[in-house]
Parts: structure tokens; C-alpha cells; sequence
């Protein structure tokens, strides 16, 4: 009988497991895949390259006696990476790397077929009408809905997400506009939708496109006179997902080309996604035409993640990259990083890296030390919580009393002073802030904010109010 990859694999894993703790075969070699088996090499896939790190640091040697032992003296190994490019469209990519040497092992050359900081697409323009030229989606595999986990913060936006991967262009979320404050998954979520819709519609031509990127082609096929060639490839797109879509303010000749495209889109029945940091009524300089258009579906906001949200983004972070951590250090990161995912994941990063690398326990301490120094470099977006609570403090009333209906003169202002710098100094939308401020709606913010703006050049005492919370809202 020949051998395969995951039959060889699996008398590895047999031997491995007889001699390590059953602790350390659950972390480091159960999320390992058998990739293929060529030239008496053996590929498998890691999750990530500390994970790859940390077994040519800690199981090099038993790996090569697991391995000479299925295929003889001449065995190779290599480790099969999923790492994603931070440039450009952030298309993932594979890093081949071969067992170090000091392993015995012959190893093979290293393999990155994708590290340019700015990949063009595939075909980006082509003949109206011919339908059989394959189109790259530009989508990342690991943002999919599994590793996007639900909470009270994204339900919505998730949900909507769901139906519209189940039926694009068929419900009434289209376009679906997914706006938030950052590092809360909104790129991820575009990409979930994506990734969700070519499994179940593998017919479909899917295309992700961040909003920087669709100007620089627009540009370039005004300069070589391409202009209708540029449309007709997008207006092929069954489902266009289009990341920070606000990025588009101000550029008239873009916000123009890309209105058509969408119409095109629209009345063809094809699924539009729109990701932005702004809901629609808060953008600047977008044409209203298009405005209007961004609100004939749904638009879902992502918050900030509650607790169990945020303990449940570390549990599946850890379990992803194969690690171990005492519960009360998951409690401890929850309660102390609050404002976005991409921070939460960065510190585990951190964390996990100062342990392997100092060859030190995950202890509180140690916790304590990295939440400490990453805070402390991280530009934190302020709550409406605290910006609330900070207000009522300074004005002596509890944050009750600011968001009543009482129309009490000191009180309105509180109320307009906590909307002026929910604005300022967070991500959220004026409906957003409105809601959380008293249950008011999005004109009463923008009512207030216009109001402290006015006061504050016609007021000294209101002035002062102004400068004072600003230096408590920024210590």
C-alpha cells in the first residue's frame, strides 16, 4: 500500500505521542495538518510561525526520529505557514519553510510565491461579454465567519452578514454598509461574507477591493484612455466588496464612476458590500447620490465587545495558534484592553511571544507587565461611557440625570458638553452616540455639537467647561 501525507503523518503522531506529556501533543501537534507527500518530503501546515518556532526549538529532535523512522535517512520536512499580507488587498499567502539543519533533515529552498507590497489584480480589465476569464477574489481564507465570533457588539452586522452569504443579491440588505470604529472586524466580516458566499456559490465571481486600491485603477484608466474598459470589468462582479468606502470623500471623478458601476450592480440583481468607519449621514464629501444609495440596505454597526465577547476573542485567538492559558490571565487581558479586537489579539501576541522567547511562564505578572507597556503605546479611543461619567463628575449630578428629558439649562449642557466629545474623541455615529446618550437621535447630536461650538466662541464660563473636561477626557 503507498503512503500518503496523512498516513505517514499519523505514525508520526503516534510516536510523538507516546513520548511527550498528552499536554503538549494536545497544544502543539493536534492543529498540525499533513499537506502532501513529495520526494519522500513531508508537508504540514502550522498555524502560525511562532507555532513553527516552537517546534524547531522544543521537538526538532523528535520529529526527525518520528520521520526517519516512516521514510528512512533522506526524509525531508517542511512547514507550511498561513500568514497574511499586511500590504495592498491583503491577499494571504503561503510561506514555505524546510526543518532547520541543525535538525539533520535535508531541507528544501524557501518557497514565498506572494510578498509584493502592492499585488495587482488579476485581469483587471477585459473584454465586455466574455465571462469564462477567471478573476481572483482577493479574499483572505482566515476571515471567515468561524473565526469571527458573535456578541452582543456585532450581532447584527454578523446576522446580516449570514442571510446575505446565503442569498446574495436576493434580500434587502444591498448594499450591506458595515461601519464601525477600528480594529472591531470590519475588513474581516467583508471578507467572512466573501469567503462564505464562493463555498456555497463557487459560480459566483466575488471580488474584494479596498477603496485606496479602486481609485489607483481608476486613475491609471483615465491615463491610458481605459475608462469604460475600468467599468465593464466591474460591472461583471457578482459580489463587490468594497473596504473603507469613506476613503472615496472628495474624489469626485472616483465617487462618480464608481455610482454607475453600482447602479449597474444594483438593477442586475448583483450583491454589493460597503465597509466604512463612518455611518452614511456622518460622511463628508460624498456626493448625496450616493448617499442615498448607501442607505437603500442595511447599515450595521460594530461596537466596542463586551466582556464575554472579549474573553471569548481570546479563547478561540489561543486555541487557533495551538496555546495554553490559565484562565484567570484570559480575565485579567479582558478586563484591562476594552477599545478593539486588534488590539486584544496584539497583546496575546506580545504575551505569548515575551514567554516562548524568555523562556518564561504566562504568569499575571508577566501579563501585567505587556497590557502595561502595549496600553501605554496604543492610541485608546475614549468610551461614551466614561465621557458621560466624566461629565456628570465635573458637574456634580450622576449620568442618570444627564441623559433625563429634564430640560433644565445646566443639565442640557452637561448633556450637549458629553455629545460634543462622544463625537470628538470616538468612532461611534451621531445615532450611535444619541442612543447611548438618552436615547436621542442623530439630529440632537449634531444639534449639540453645533451648540457647543457656538458657546464656546461666545462664552467664557462655557469655555473654560470645554478646556477643563478636555484635559480630564485626555490625561
Amino acid at each position: 500500500m503507498s503512503k500518503t501525507a496523512e498516513s505517514v503523518w499519523n505514525n508520526c503522531l503516534a510516536f510523538i505521542e507516546d513520548n511527550i506529556t498528552s499536554q503538549a501533543y494536545k497544544t502543539w501537534f493536534e492543529p498540525i495538518k499533513a499537506v502532501k507527500l513529495s520526494d519522500n518530503a513531508l508537508s504540514i501546515q502550522v498555524p502560525s510561525k511562532f507555532f513553527y518556532e516552537w517546534l524547531e526549538e522544543h521537538y526538532v529532535k523528535i520529529l526527525k526520529v518520528a520521520l526517519t523512522k516512516e521514510l528512512g535517512a533522506t526524509a525531508k520536512l517542511v512547514y507550511i505557514i498561513r500568514m497574511e499580507n499586511t500590504y495592498g488587498n491583503k491577499q494571504p499567502f503561503t510561506e514555505k519553510i524546510p526543518s532547520a539543519n541543525r535538525s539533520n533533515l535535508q531541507s528544501q529552498n524557501v518557497d514565498v510565491p506572494l510578498k509584493n507590497k502592492s499585488p495587482e489584480l488579476k485581469n483587471p480589465f477585459i473584454i465586455p461579454g466574455i465571462r469564462n476569464v477567471k478573476i481572483e477574489s482577493q479574499l483572505n481564507p482566515n476571515y471567515n465567519f468561524d473565526s469571527f465570533l458573535e456578541g452582543e457588539s456585532n450581532r447584527l452586522a454578523r446576522s446580516a452578514g449570514l442571510a446575505v452569504a446565503n442569498k446574495p443579491g436576493g434580500t434587502s440588505f444591498n448594499p450591506l454598509l458595515i461601519f464601525g470604529g477600528v480594529g472591531l472586524g470590519k475588513t474581516h466580516l467583508g471578507h467572512a461574507i466573501g469567503v462564505d458566499i464562493k463555498d456555497k456559490y463557487p459560480e459566483k465571481t466575488v471580488l474584494y477591493i479596498s477603496a485606496e486600491k479602486f481609485t489607483q485603477q481608476y486613475i491609471e484608466s483615465v491615463k491610458k484612455n481605459n475608462r469604460n474598459d475600468f467599468i465593464h470589468f466591474y460591472q461583471i462582479i457578482d459580489v463587490l466588496i468594497v473596504d473603507d468606502i469613506q476613503l472615496l470623500s472628495g474624489k469626485a471623478g472616483t465617487q462618480d464612476v464608481f455610482f454607475h458601476i453600482f447602479n449597474h450592480l444594483h438593477q442586475n440583481g448583483k450583491q454589493v458590500i460597503l465597509t466604512s468607519d463612518k455611518a452614511p449621514v456622518d460622511m463628508i464629501d460624498i456626493e448625496q447620490r450616493l448617499l442615498s444609495r448607501f442607505k437603500w440596505g442595511l447599515s450595521a454597526e460594530l461596537n466596542h465587545p463586551d466582556y464575554d465577547t472579549r474573553v471569548a476573542i481570546i479563547k478561540n485567538k489561543l486555541y487557533r495558534d495551538g496555546v495554553e492559558m490559565p484562565d484567570d490571565i484570559v480575565e485579567f487581558l479582558a478586563n484591562n484592553i476594552k477599545t478593539n479586537i486588534r488590539e486584544l489579539e496584539g497583546a496575546i501576541i506580545s504575551l505569548i511571544a515575551h514567554s516562548s522567547f524568555n523562556r518564561k511562564e504566562i504568569t499575571i505578572e508577566l501579563a501585567r507587565k505587556i497590557v502595561d507597556n502595549y496600553v501605554k503605546h496604543t492610541k485608546r479611543e475614549v468610551s461614551i461611557d466614561y465621557i458621560q461619567k466624566v461629565v456628570s463628575d465635573y458637574f456634580q449630578m450622576d449620568v442618570d440625570t444627564l441623559q433625563s428629558k429634564t430640560r433644565k439649562r445646566h443639565i442640557v449642557q452637561a448633556r450637549q458638553l458629553a455629545m460634543f466629545f462622544a463625537k470628538k474623541f470616538t468612532k461611534a455615529s451621531l445615532a450611535s452616540i444619541g442612543s447611548q446618550i438618552g436615547q436621542r437621535d442623530h439630529a440632537t447630536v449634531l444639534h449639540a455639537c453645533k451648540t457647543v461650538d457656538n458657546l464656546s466662541s461666545t462664552d467664557k464660563q462655557f469655555r473654560k467647561y470645554v478646556e477643563d473636561l478636555s484635559k480630564k477626557l485626555t490625561l
